[in-house]
This record gives C-alpha cells, structure tokens and sequence, in this order.
C-alpha cells in the first residue's frame, strides 16, 4: 500500500519538482498539489493524505497555522515544511504547530525521499543545518557573570540560610569582611539585597 502525499507549494517549478520526485517512488503515492492551505484544508477529508509537504510563506493562510489547522482535523498526518527560512522562531513555531519534521528547499531528490521514509517510519526529518541549530538553541549559555571562590562560598552559606556570625567562624574570616564581599556580589550581580542576589546566582547556575 502506497502512502499518499499532498504538496502544499505556491512556488510552481519546485512543486512540479517534488512531484516528480514523489511520483517516482514505490511507497508513495501523489494524491493532489495546492498552491495555498485553504484549497489543501477544502480537501483535507477527499485526500486522506498521510503526508503533507508545507510550505511555510503561502499567500493567505501560512504555513505554521494551516499545519495547525490540518492537525486537528487529521492528528496522524505527518507534516514536513519544507522551506527557505532557517531561522529558529519559525522553525519552533512549526515544530509547536504539530509538524513531524523540517526541511530546506535545497535538498536533493534522494534527501526528499528519506524524509517521506523517516516520517512514515514515526521520525523527524530535518536538514543537517536545521538540526544543529534546533540543539544549539536548546544549549544554554554559560554566565558571563563571574564570581571569586570566596564570593561564591559566602553566598552559598547564606543561601543555606547561616548568620553572618557564623559564616565568618566557618570561613574564620570577619563579618566586615563577609560585607566587603556582598557589596562585591552586589555589584557583579546588579541586585540590592541578599535574596536577590541569592536568586540570580541560583540562575546564573554561580552557585
């Protein structure tokens, strides 16, 4: 059984492209093409596609809501956007919109294929480049607030809740001493107060 695939394209030779491609293949099957989301969506129950192929800038409706709409009539359907945007708020609103995958509008013949094979197989096709920049985006940054080991140690020992007093016999250092460093910390962390400071440091994973 051949799994059906619907093109929702306004760009006429690169739709004609992908269906050439599709058309070509053993597993797929080429159930319609449409140049916008509200003509795809029109047909959604007569098409019964497994597989949609979205573009994301189409005029009228874009391709981030009509994924969004299309979810919710059909919640199985995989849908690839294929597109020439690779920037990461597009790419995680089509992700969050229920999209099964993301591709680039430069991939080969053979590229396309997999990702229809990958879908189907319950993947989530997506060009190199869009992958790493999915990851690097999920990567947190490290803090370019720095903070001297004595810093942090004082404030760790206020963050569990010790007295000055007792801070100072720990680190066998004066409370004049444990102030000189908070005015510091103060500084470093732009706070005024010893929660504050406590809360971005926790942040900032300083301590």
């Amino acid at each position: 059984m051949k799994h059906k695939v619907v093109i929702i394209e306004d760009n006429l030779p690169l739709q004609e492209g992908f269906a050439e491609v599709i058309k070509a293949t053993k597993n797929f099957e080429l159930t319609n093409c449409y140049n916008s989301c509200e003509e795809a969506i029109e047909r959604l129950e007569y098409d019964t596609a497994d597989i949609f192929l979205m573009d994301i800038e189409l005029p009228g409706m874009n391709g981030v809501e009509g994924t969004k709409l299309i979810k919710q009539q059909l919640p199985k359907a995989n849908i690839i956007m294929v597109t020439v945007f690779e920037n990461s708020e597009i790419v995680f609103d089509a992700l969050c919109a229920g999209a099964t995958g993301y591709l680039t509008k430069n991939i080969d013949p053979e590229e396309l294929i997999d990702a229809l094979n990958e879908s189907i197989a319950g993947g989530a096709p997506m060009s190199i480049k869009i992958a790493k920049m999915v990851v690097s985006s999920f990567q947190k940054e490290p803090s370019k607030i720095e903070l001297s080991k004595r810093e942090k140690e004082v404030l760790s020992f206020l963050a569990e809740g010790n007295s000055y007093d007792s801070i100072a016999e720990a680190l066998f250092i004066s409370k004049n001493t444990i102030k000189f460093h908070l005015k510091n910390i103060y500084i470093k962390l732009q706070v005024n107060s010893n929660i504050e400071a406590i809360k971005k440091a926790n942040k900032e994973n300083l301590i």
